[in-house]
Parts: structure tokens; C-alpha cells; sequence
């Protein structure tokens, strides 16, 4: 039986995203992708897609990106400009990035003494190396937390049991699009107020305030219809700094998830004679 020869997924991503000369969205890569090689895993493309991306924090947590080094490897090609967009990566432009060994672990650091271009605007989001989507936490990309509070909308001290938001024109509230970037999770309380989730995979940060802010106030002015709007930023861990933010903020909610694995013994007795192995 023959097996279609391919490059590695990287490289794929690479020869795709060079040609453009221009900002990219992490959707438009797997398209390309997609077209020619249509049996490649969607997830894995988004994690190769981490692997490369220089100010990505969580880049660390895969093999490619074990040991401390400056960024100028083969897996060293894209910069993230914002929330699931990213552009080829020029040191000269963006900073010098490594991967650095620190007293918690690796992590992905600036340079301090690269000379940035001050004459384009960077997302802060995107230039500090804080949690954004990929990796660092329990989850092994925020899509997949994502997902599952969507599948099992979850209850809340302050709002209590919530439903998924679906809109007049039939949009659900995941990854809801707003004028501010897409919100991660908008859901309903059981008086129809609205409640915007702002997810973080690993610490969240002090940013994440202003991000689900920022979504709150949109969908008040555009969707709520009079409708009270809050807020909750889910992290595997709050930061200090968010504590503080969030002191002043009584609006947004700030919850932390927790994992478990629940592990069953299977009977064997049950096995008819003469069945299928």
C-alpha cells in the first residue's frame, strides 16, 4: 500500500506562510494547508503553528522547544500580532526572542536590547509572553477548553447555571465575533443576562481584564438589549496582578479549573467464550 509522501508540518506552515508578505490568521494557514493535504489533523496544525511562533509562552511545552536558545532555528519563523493571527517573523522589526531557562521552568523572553520598529503598533497581548491560547496549562490548547465548557456549560457562584447564547441570526457564543476580536465563550444566565468567558490556559494575566472588558462592553451596546452583561476570566491559575485588577472590576468573575482523572477497573468475567477478542 502506498503512503502519500509529505514535508513535516512545519515546513508546510513555513512554504505557506513566506510567499504571503502579510499578516495571517491561524484559520487561513490550516486552509492552505488543508487544500493540499486535506488528511492532515487540524490540531496538529495549530500546535505546529505554537511551535513556531517566537513571543508564543506556550511553545515551551513542546519537545521542539525544549532546551534554552536564541530563536534562529528552523522552528523560529512566525511572530503573533494578535489572537490567532500571526506574521513572518523579523527580528529587526519585532525583537530578538529566546527561550531561556528561569527559577519556574523555560520560558520565552525579549530581548530588551533589540531595537523594535516603534512605528508598528503590537498587541500587548501578543509582544508580552502571557497565555493566549496555546499551551501551559492542564488543556492542550485553549480550543479544547473552549469546547468543552460549550458541551458543558458550567454554573457559577455569581451567575449561576448558564446556557450557550445563540443569536437571531443562528451564531452560537463560541468564539463569538465581536468588533473587538472574537469573544471565547459568551452564555446566557437563567434571567438572560449575558456572561462573556475569557479563557486562559496556563496564569492568567492582568490583560485578560481588559480583553473581556472590552467584549462585555460590545456585546452591552450591540446584542444585550438592556440585558445585564458580566464577565469571568477561567485560568488554570490567577495571577496576583489580575487579583488586584479584579478587586475593582465586580463585574467580571475570576474562576481558576481544576482537572481530575477518575480511573475504573474493567471486569473480565464478562467475556463471552468462543467472542471476539
Amino acid at each position: 500500500m502506498s503512503t502519500i509522501s509529505r514535508p513535516p508540518i512545519w515546513q508546510l506552515i513555513r512554504d505557506a506562510v513566506a510567499p504571503l508578505g502579510r499578516e495571517t490568521s491561524n484559520g487561513e494557514i490550516k486552509q492552505l494547508l488543508l487544500n493540499t493535504y486535506p488528511d492532515l489533523n487540524e490540531a496538529t496544525i495549530a500546535c505546529q503553528i505554537a511551535i513556531c511562533t517566537v513571543n508564543r509562552v506556550g511553545r515551551v511545552g513542546y519537545p521542539e522547544n525544549k532546551k534554552p536558545r536564541l530563536a534562529n532555528s528552523r522552528y523560529d519563523f512566525l511572530f503573533a500580532t494578535g489572537r490567532g493571527k500571526v506574521t513572518w517573523y523579523d527580528p529587526a522589526k519585532h525583537g530578538l526572542w529566546s527561550i531561556v531557562e528561569t527559577s519556574d521552568g523555560l520560558a520565552v523572553r525579549r530581548d530588551e536590547d533589540a531595537t523594535d520598529d516603534v512605528s508598528t503598533p503590537l498587541d500587548i497581548d501578543a509582544v508580552e509572553p502571557v497565555d493566549d491560547g496555546f499551551g501551559g496549562g492542564a488543556f492542550a490548547l485553549e480550543s479544547h477548553l473552549r469546547d468543552y465548557l460549550a458541551r458543558n456549560p458550567p454554573s457559577t457562584t455569581t451567575h449561576g447555571p448558564l446556557t450557550l447564547f445563540v443569536d437571531a441570526n443562528g451564531r452560537d457564543g463560541v468564539e463569538y465575533q465581536t468588533d473587538c476580536g472574537p469573544a471565547d465563550l459568551v452564555f446566557l444566565d437563567m434571567a438572560k443576562n449575558f456572561v462573556v468567558f475569557e479563557l486562559k490556559l496556563g496564569r492568567g494575566p492582568d490583560a485578560a481584564l481588559g480583553q473581556v472588558q472590552r467584549y462585555m462592553g460590545w456585546i452591552e451596546h450591540h446584542v444585550a438589549m438592556g440585558k445585564t452583561v458580566s464577565g469571568v476570566i477561567v485560568a488554570n491559575s490567577i495571577s496576583d496582578k489580575l487579583k488586584y485588577a479584579g478587586k475593582v472590576a465586580p463585574r467580571v468573575q475570576l474562576m481558576e479549573y481544576r482537572l481530575s482523572v477518575e480511573l475504573a477497573p474493567v471486569t473480565l468475567n464478562v467475556l463471552t467464550p468462543g467472542g471476539p477478542a
